[in-house]
């Protein structure tokens, strides 16, 4: 299918339907803002939110007018104003699909939503105080009752809501609770509970409102149009999500580039902290590879379009961010539980306490006396203490706030699973080459044979490299342009499988590649003396009718490798080297970092034994890699990280945790704000849960007055809240 703009939108949005097999057809109305899906069998609704939001974010309205007569795939019909494109399916298929309607994501008004909103609840909370306190000083229903009114008035929205659905909730607790006072004309302890209520509902809404806008961040960083070159030299603004792969585009200092691509002329730096956290100057000259989001700091520079704005690596970030946060815990799973089910324990719990007080022992059900409280006053005060706002906010809070910690450092969570279970870890398994190395070979020496020639070596070796995408040709080719080596044009190329490359200039016949190409040759005895490449080094060979020498290259170690390793050793995590490269080489760089677990000359399918033998031991394996070949064991791992925002798409897809900046020690990062993650949501769990096992026991002996219980179970919402937001303010 073309990439143009009339059909760009039905792409993206086949690609959803591919990626979702819950999913069969999708209804827009770009006219109402109103999007609807039907879906076969259970699904996260949140979830499918999450994503469907970045596809529709995506597309411009404008494309929405007009629809294309077919698509090779799938269904598209438009009615009026709506258009609906399905998979393929049989007549009957339909009539068991189930439609529900999502929202139609516009961010920034989103976020000024959410702003608004927790600045609404808050002037209601203040509204309801002033009336509380009115109250208390002059002692007028009046007061309570603009008290009431302004505290409830939320919770009654919310509470409706969920009773034409056919839930209960909280909402629907603390509403009967207050009414429950002023029945028995306890209008100040009612009054106080729904302040209370309020308040706390506000701060929650302000603490997610800080940590969705810290999260949010990173969309507002992706560019919306593109200054595309024209044949004639002249340039065009365009939609970002109408360029096309091959397209040049020009980009002007101080603008962000909009979509992952190559420098082709021209020079600067970039500023990529938006993507990996790194606020250092990145160098950009040909061939250099760009990413969209990212500020050009000082150049006018012309890039190459690589991939579609949908795909840029910003793109495919932003989305892994709003998916985690509708991903939930395992803890998280445990509080879900207090919803309906819960309401209606709570409910049937107190009705059986009315009665027992009021039957069984004989306590007046409505009147209070000055030594006794009535059996209505008793159970109001035990459904207040059973509430459980604190405990359903417990877990969600302090995820979502780690989450916003990690994005503005550099280190994506996909979900809450991943923050629990990196603290768990007791095993690190590491990839070599790209990981725990730089992954990127530099030439260290050159030499010729005899000695003297070392520039003519190199000189055919960039005339051959230059044609091959191998690594080892990638590090010649770029040390030859850094020494101002140009590649010299070819009569003839070709590869030998194996091997490596042949290849005729002026000069004559040139062979470059494996220490067999010098053997097999009439060279081969003269030269057998040439000791083998140090271990960690590889070396390349330069075969010419005047000319004989090699090429030695080595992948650097990180420099913080030796130090993250020595600090999971000190927190006592096991370490394992798990590579594909040869046992001598894997050996050295392990003598290097003090490593002294190795597994070398692995295949991927050996790297995914070796995982899963380290969990039958009852470990659990953390697996940190960046390449393709990594991508199996990372979805065999207990937890996967992967290794850089630019590492391989099959790496990013298997991840839980992604390093967005190509440092190992943001792994130590990662791990720590996991820990303080798990930490303050045991200390959530504790305060909640306890608070409501202490003071509903409490409640049945009838020694907490309502007032002390509004406190306490609002108190202990708001300290919940708090705790968790400290997670925000936490030091890398």
């Amino acid at each position: 299918m073309p990439n143009t703009p009339d059909n760009t939108w039905i792409a993206a949005i086949e690609s959803f339907l591919l990626d979702e097999p819950s999913v069969e057809a999708i209804r827009l109305n770009p006219g109402s803002k109103k999007v609807e899906m039907a879906t076969l069998g259970r699904v996260d609704g949140e979830l499918l939110q999450a994503k469907l939001a970045e596809v529709l974010r995506s597309i411009d309205a404008k494309w929405l007018k007009e629809v294309p007569a077919h698509t090779a795939m799938f269904d598209v019909r438009q009615t009026g104003g709506v258009m609906q494109i399905g998979k393929p399916s049989c007549p009957t298929a339909p009539k068991f699909w189930k439609w529900r309607e999502f929202e139609w994501p516009e961010p920034d008004e989103i976020e000024q939503a959410r702003e608004n909103e927790w600045r609404m609840l808050a002037l209601q909370a203040a509204v309801c105080g002033v009336g509380l306190v009115l109250g208390w000083i002059f002692g007028h229903p009046a007061f309570f009752i603009v008290s009431l009114v302004a505290g409830g008035w939320d919770a009654a929205k919310d509470a409706w809501e969920n009773i034409r659905e056919g839930r209960l909730d909280v909402h629907f607790l603390m509403l009967a609770v207050a009414f429950g006072a002023v029945a028995i004309g306890a209008w100040e302890e009612g009054a106080l509970l729904l302040f209370l209520f309020s308040t706390s509902g506000a701060l929650e809404h302000f603490v997610l409102y800080r940590t969705h806008r810290e999260i949010n961040s990173l969309t507002k960083a992706a560019p919306k149009f593109a200054h595309v070159l024209l044949p004639d030299g002249q340039t065009e603004d365009r939609d970002v999500h109408a360029l096309r792969v091959g397209d040049v585009i020009v980009v002007k200092p101080d603008e962000l580039f909009p979509v992952d691509g190559t420098v082709t002329s021209g020079l600067t730096a970039a500023d990529e902290s938006t993507l990996t956290g790194e606020a250092l100057p990145i160098t950009k000259e040909t061939g250099a590879a760009i990413f969209g989001g990212t500020l050009n700091l000082w150049g006018l520079v012309q890039v190459r379009v690589d991939r579609p704005a949908t795909q840029s690596a910003l793109s495919k970030i932003i989305t892994l961010i709003q998916t985690a946060q509708h991903m939930r815990a395992p803890s998280q799973r445990f509080t879900d539980r207090f919803g309906t089910r819960y309401t209606i324990l709570t409910l049937g719990i107190v009705a059986v306490m009315f009665f027992v007080w009021w039957l069984g022992f004989g306590i007046p059900p409505f009147e209070n006396a000055a030594a006794s409280k009535s059996s209505f006053y008793r159970a109001m005060t035990l459904l207040v203490v059973m509430s459980p706002c604190a405990l359903v906010l417990s877990i969600p809070s302090a995820i979502l706030a780690a989450i916003a910690w990690g994005a503005r450092r550099g280190v994506l969570f996909r979900g809450g699973a991943a923050i629990e279970k990196l603290a768990e870890v007791d095993v690190v398994a590491m990839d070599k080459t790209g990981t725990l190395t730089e992954g990127e070979l530099k030439v260290t020496k050159i030499e010729s044979f005899p000695a003297g020639r070392e520039n003519d070596v190199l000189r055919i070796a960039v005339s051959l490299e230059s044609n091959s995408n191998h690594p080892i040709a990638r590090a010649i080719t770029r040390h030859g342009e850094g020494q101002g080596i140009l590649a010299e044009k070819l009569a003839e190329f070709h590869s030998i499988a194996g091997q490596g490359l042949r290849g005729r200039t002026e000069a004559g016949l040139s062979y470059v590649g494996r220490r067999e190409l010098v053997k097999d040759s009439a060279l081969g005895d003269a030269l057998a003396g040439v000791p083998d490449a140090p271990l960690g080094f590889s070396e390349v060979w330069v075969l010419h009718e005047q000319i004989v020498g090699r090429i030695l290259l080595k992948d650097e170690v990180r420099p913080g490798s030796r130090a993250v390793l020595e600090q999971l050793s000190a927190d006592g995590v096991r370490t394992v080297m798990l590579t594909g490269d040869r046992r001598a080489a894997a050996t050295e760089v392990a003598k290097q970092l003090g490593l002294s677990e190795v597994r070398a000359g692995l295949h991927p399918e050996d790297k995914v034994a070796a995982i899963r033998e380290l969990t039958q031991q009852g470990r659990k394996v953390a697996m940190v890699g960046d390449g393709v070949n990594d991508a199996p064991s990372l979805a065999a791992a207990y937890v996967s990280v992967a290794m850089g925002a630019r590492g391989s798409d099959a790496a990013l897809e298997q991840s839980d945790v992604v390093l967005m900046q190509d440092k190992i020690e943001k792994l130590l990062s990662a791990r720590r704000i996991s820990q303080h993650a798990r930490r303050i949501i045991q200390q959530n769990i504790v305060i909640s849960l306890g608070s409501v096992i202490v003071m509903a026991v409490a409640s049945l002996f009838g020694i907490v007055p309502l007032t002390l219980g509004v406190l306490t179970h609002e108190g202990s919402t708001v300290v919940v809240c708090l705790n968790s937001l400290r997670l925000l303010f936490e030091r890398e």
